[in-house]
């Protein structure tokens, strides 16, 4: 375990993702909770990648739903349709995860799903550079089909409970307290143990960040980290 400043986190994760020699794009997977800090985690990332030069694609697994009409066919607050029908896998593997790979063209597509406007999108392809880094934030990432397909796994880990708080003060603006505590409560969270359960995430990340305390984390890396 390591305890630092969030500006030392950065640095060990910008090296984490210096370390990893691929001769293709280092795709790196930022997973965890509904509300962790994923995504802020994720933009901090990029920026801190950007500014000692590497080339960032910066995507997120909201650009990767299925439409609207076909998310709910268990119910609003299906924690199992959560897992099972929220996210268009062969999609993000087709147009962003395979093209980066080792046996890619590097031309992708950033996105497929526009999840303000419940449109399906069909973005320019464009053409990575091969010493690019993508960043991809998202809920499931460490899934048996995606599994393999990341460079670098990165876990943003904290407590079920605390996510509920920092949603209802992300989505005050739009959503009321007891719609979001409904939602976090019956979809998200049972969505989250069933993955910790069939999945063991944690298990398969090369650095997990306990995010608790945004400001004062504490992150761990794993044993196929050891050199660095």
């Amino acid at each position: 375990m390591a305890h630092g400043t969030r500006d030392e986190l950065l640095d060990h994760l910008a090296e984490a993702v210096g370390s990893v020699a691929v001769a293709h794009p280092t795709r790196v997977a930022v997973d965890g909770p509904p509300a962790a800090g994923k995504t802020t985690l994720a933009d901090e990332l990029a920026a801190v990648l950007r500014e000692r030069g590497r080339d960032v694609i910066r995507a997120t697994i909201d650009d990767f739903l299925f439409p609207r009409a076909r998310r709910y066919p268990r119910g609003e607050y299906s924690a199992e349709g959560c897992y099972f029908d929220t996210h268009d896998y062969e999609s993000l593997t087709r147009v962003l995860l395979d093209p980066l790979g080792p046996d890619g063209d590097r031309r992708f597509r950033p996105a497929v799903y526009d999840h303000t406007t419940d449109a399906v999108l069909s973005p320019p392809v464009t053409t990575a550079p091969a010493g690019a880094v993508l960043v991809f934030d998202g809920v499931f990432l460490m899934r048996p089909e995606l599994l393999d397909r990341w460079d670098l796994r990165v876990f943003v880990s904290t407590a079920l409970d605390r996510t509920v708080d920092r949603a209802v003060i992300r989505e005050r603006q739009v959503s009321s307290r007891a719609d979001v505590e409904r939602r976090w409560r019956e979809r998200y969270i049972p969505a989250q143990q069933l993955y910790f359960a069939t999945v063991r995430p944690t298990d398969h990340a090369d650095i997990v960040v306990h995010n608790d305390e945004p400001r004062q984390p504490i992150w761990e890396s794993r044993a196929v980290e050891a050199g660095w």
